[in-house]
């Protein structure tokens, strides 16, 4: 194995278990959790133990001589398992837990006798990329190197067949995490055969070194991808949903934001803009800004223009929450314009939708009427897109833009 393949493939594995950990540490006893931390530890680990500088590492460091091979074996056995297991436990039901002790002990068995075998062989030699092909007709050792494959392919074999079949009944991130951890089990199932392949050259007076490093490994490292991001899928899937959502609700509430700057700048009304942070904490600062800014101006709301514009916008497209956004975007962008120009700080006056005539004095009832029927959360991205997109809203503020561009001049 190329050394830098094995440390990157398992630096990604490894970086999926540290993506994890937290969850397992508030969770030490769910057995959903452990599995995934072990198939993420392990399949890391046998990247780790498969790199070249590595096994002569450990060699070395022992004294005996390709004594990384079997720990290497024992890792992947122990992956396999952990594989299977994973598939398992996401079905369910009420034998999965007598399933998992089965296979449990099956790999156990496994592992015992490859340690076994490679103590009744002799593998004097080092080799740390090929042992496989070079130990391939060495009693004992030859077993060793046959049970470890065969055990593999069976566990990967069985993991892309369970995975596959059961994503064609669900849906969502976990359909798509079954279908990535597929993909992943049968780069798995490629490692082994094309070690068997190489093997049985072996066997047959050949020799196909390509076949059981480059190849194999090739499969290994791409099946080490697929099999992490498989089961990450499920677990972080919601939670990317959600920013995704948080993220449009952000972006969207961009125009409403935009035309309250001014307030929110003069006022000090906007707290300090959160950095590397997630998109949800992002969305909280924009609507909390938006609120302060709207608090500060129900002395200058105008219900006739509500009204007339509300009227005006459902006769357009008889949708009563578009046109409620849309008056709301009117009235709130007046206000703004208003507030801006009024010295005392308190709404003097009002402008009609279109006319720039002069309305009469907003009074205490009008800001209570505000107060109790202030947009909500899921309004305010509404009122958002009229503000940028709706015309009756540019003609229900001309008026007010108009008169404070004359208030600015006369200042």
């Amino acid at each position: 194995m190329n050394g830098l393949l094995g440390y990157v493939s398992c630096a990604v594995l490894w970086l999926g278990l540290v993506v994890k950990s937290p969850d397992l540490i508030r969770h030490r006893r769910d057995p959903y959790l452990l599995t995934i931390c072990a198939v993420l530890g392990l399949g890391g680990l046998c990247f780790l133990l498969g790199a070249p500088p590595t096994v002569g590492g450990v060699n070395r460091l022992s004294g005996i001589p390709n004594l990384a091979a079997p720990l290497t074996y024992a890792a992947i056995t122990a992956y396999s398992a952990a594989s299977q297991i994973l598939v398992a436990l996401w079905r369910g039901g009420p034998g999965v837990h007598r399933t998992t002790r089965r296979w449990v002990l099956a790999y156990a068995g496994v592992v015992l006798c490859i340690a076994v075998m490679f103590l009744l062989g002799d593998a004097p030699v080092e080799r740390r990329e090929d042992l496989d092909t070079y130990y391939a007709t060495t009693p004992y050792l030859r077993e060793m190197i046959l049970l470890y494959l065969a055990g593999h392919l069976t566990a990967v074999t069985v993991t892309a067949f369970s995975a596959l079949r059961w994503a064609r009944e669900v849906r969502g991130p976990l359909r798509a995490g079954l279908i990535t951890l597929g993909a992943g089990a049968v780069c798995g199932a490629g490692y082994s055969m094309s070690k068997l392949v190489a093997v049985g050259a072996r066997w047959s007076g050949q020799d196909w070194p390509a076949l059981g490093t480059d190849v194999a490994q090739a499969a290994a490292g791409l099946g080490a991808l697929l099999t992490a991001t498989g089961v990450l899928i499920p677990v972080a899937g919601p939670r990317l949903a959600e920013w995704r959502r948080a993220w449009r609700t952000y972006v969207r509430l961009a125009p409403l934001e935009r035309e309250l700057d001014d307030i929110l700048t003069r006022r000090r009304l906007r707290l300090p803009r959160p950095r590397w942070s997630s998109p949800a904490t992002r969305l909280v600062w924009r609507q909390t800004s938006i609120h302060n800014a709207l608090s500060h101006l129900d002395a200058y709301v105008d219900r006739e223009l509500y009204d007339e514009t509300r009227e005006a916008a459902l006769r357009t497209s008889g949708d009563p929450e578009r046109a409620a956004a849309t008056a709301w975007a009117a009235v709130i962008a007046a206000a703004a314009g208003l507030c801006l120009t009024d010295p005392d700080e308190r709404g003097r006056e009002a402008l009609g939708p279109a006319s720039g005539r002069v309305r009469r004095p907003v009074h205490a009832g009008e800001s209570e009427w505000f107060q109790e029927r202030a947009p909500g959360p899921d309004a305010l991205v509404r009122i958002a897109d009229a503000l940028a997109t709706s015309p009756l809203v540019r003609r229900a503020t001309a008026g007010v833009r108009a008169m404070t561009a004359e208030r600015s001049s006369a200042v």
